[in-house]
């Protein structure tokens, strides 16, 4: 009988100070992310009764400025006929005045213990206040799979097109390959099958289920961005148990396929980041949130009655192919005070120490008068946490935490004068973008105590350093 006792968090050691959580429990995916009556709305996979994995519901948040988030009541509540053992991740639609959800619907067969025996079919729900959800009278909009499909069927994400919609959705051919299908129709309701627009060949390393499909345009080519299963790891790439990443091609309607699409690209190079969703912000940008964690990630929150939280907001741009990712324009509210700001040397160690636990860090380094120079950024209490590690020699990135071994890397696609640095610390995750979102590391850490910042150079070097205090949110959740 599954647990009807809410949780309630026991301890705010780790808790975020300006990041999405969930109020307690556990969450994951960010779901329905979209722009509804003058509020972003983010949802996301959402356990109230226990801080592990459980029977998926929508929690749901909400903001004016992507900065100041409220925490509203969950949106979906599964164990109707449509999604008897969880309402999965999904995405949102504005349409007559209304906001439309369409999800996953999750089922176990009955008397069946094992977790991989399941099927999955697609559903609907709708607010006109953007609070209060019902679900479609008439749901399953999509009730069964291709017949070339396995049980792998999930994380519709929908869009509107010369009058008509289209989803796409996550899943796994009957060769176990993954792929991404299209769909389309004229009301969100009845939905006619296209065909898959991208698969996993077989020749390559791309994954055995593909989740979490998103598809947009951007620089007048289209983004198939996914999170994809079953990747190996290939030296200094696809390390995590699970990636997030994209193709760039050209969509094809009539086809339909993803005609010339790149090789899978990773998004961000860190330890905790998955499972991304975007929108369209009113003003045109592309705006991209993920969980920020990952399934095979250590969550010492857990202890304390939560677990998970989604990252800042970050928005996408695309040049030469390669999706640059930069912290949302509107997080500069988020300071409240300029601790510093000075010009470095790097002739011995720059120690900063932010105030508080939620700090944002602008690191720029001038490189015009070194070709060699090996430049580390370190967060630290009294033992290691994180250190990040660029050699300018090879344009390489390496980052490496105190509680784990393995680390990350990443290449920065283009060389530059000067190395710059973005940096948001939180009470136990940590955002580093790198020359303005050429590439980006995404990171949770755990330390009860205040922790500071060192930065080192095998070279003398100049540049610039400012340190800001960062405003602490956490009552809102």
């Amino acid at each position: 009988m599954e647990n009807t006792k809410v949780m309630t968090v026991n301890n705010n050691r780790y808790r975020l100070g300006y990041h999405i959580m969930g109020p307690a429990g556990w969450i994951n995916d960010p779901n329905g992310f979209c722009y509804f009556k003058g509020y972003y709305h983010i949802f996301y996979q959402f356990y109230p009764y226990s801080a592990e994995w459980g029977p998926m519901h929508w929690g749901h948040a909400r903001s004016k400025d992507l900065v100041n988030w409220e925490s509203l009541p969950i949106a979906l509540t599964p164990g109707d006929p449509e999604d008897r053992n969880g309402c999965f991740s999904g995405s949102a639609i504005v349409k007559d005045d209304t906001l439309y959800l369409i999800y996953t619907g999750h089922h176990y067969y009955d008397g069946d213990d094992n977790p991989d025996h399941f099927w999955q079919n697609q559903n609907l729900a709708f607010s006109t206040d953007g609070i209060h959800f019902e679900k479609y009278a008439h749901n399953p909009i999509i009730a069964t799979a291709p017949d070339d499909n396995t049980q792998h069927f999930r994380d519709p994400k929908v869009w509107q097109r010369n009058g008509q919609y289209y989803l796409v959705l996550g899943s796994q051919g009957s060769d176990k390959l993954g792929r991404t299908l299209l769909y389309r129709s004229k009301d969100l309701k009845k939905w006619n099958y296209l065909g898959p627009i991208a698969s996993a060949r077989p020749e390559a390393n791309e994954g055995y289920m593909w989740e979490c499909p998103d598809l947009f345009t951007l620089a007048e080519q289209q983004v198939l961005l996914t999170s994809p299963q079953g990747i190996k790891a290939d030296e200094h790439r696809f390390l995590n148990l699970h990636e997030t990443g994209y193709f760039v091609g050209r969509l094809d309607y009539g086809r339909p396929s993803l005609a010339d699409r790149s090789n899978f690209t990773e998004l961000d190079h860190g330890h905790d980041f998955y499972a991304s969703q975007t929108t369209l912000a009113p003003d045109g940008r592309r705006i991209v949130m993920g969980w920020m964690a990952m399934w095979e990630s250590n969550m010492p929150e857990q202890a304390d009655g939560w677990a998970g939280a989604l990252t800042v907001p970050r928005e996408l741009t695309l040049k030469s192919g390669h999706l640059w990712m930069r912290p949302a324009r509107e997080l500069k509210a988020l300071r409240t005070a300029t601790m510093l700001d000075q010009v470095m040397h790097l002739e011995q160690p720059v120690t900063l120490r932010p105030k508080h636990r939620q700090a944002e860090i602008n690191m720029t380094a001038d490189l015009t008068t070194t070709s060699a120079a090996v430049i580390q950024l370190q967060l630290k209490t009294n033992q290691e946490l994180v250190t990040l590690t660029y050699d300018q020699a090879n344009n390489q990135l390496v980052l490496k935490r105190g509680d784990r071994p393995d680390k990350r890397y990443a290449h920065l696609t283009q060389s530059s004068a000067e190395l710059q640095l973005n940096v948001f610390m939180d009470t136990s995750s940590l955002e580093i973008f790198v020359n303005d979102g050429d590439a980006v590391f995404t990171e949770r850490f755990y330390s009860e105590t205040q922790p500071h910042f060192e930065i080192t150079s095998n070279q003398v070097i100049q540049g610039h350093v400012t340190l800001y205090d960062l405003k602490n949110h956490t009552v809102a959740f």
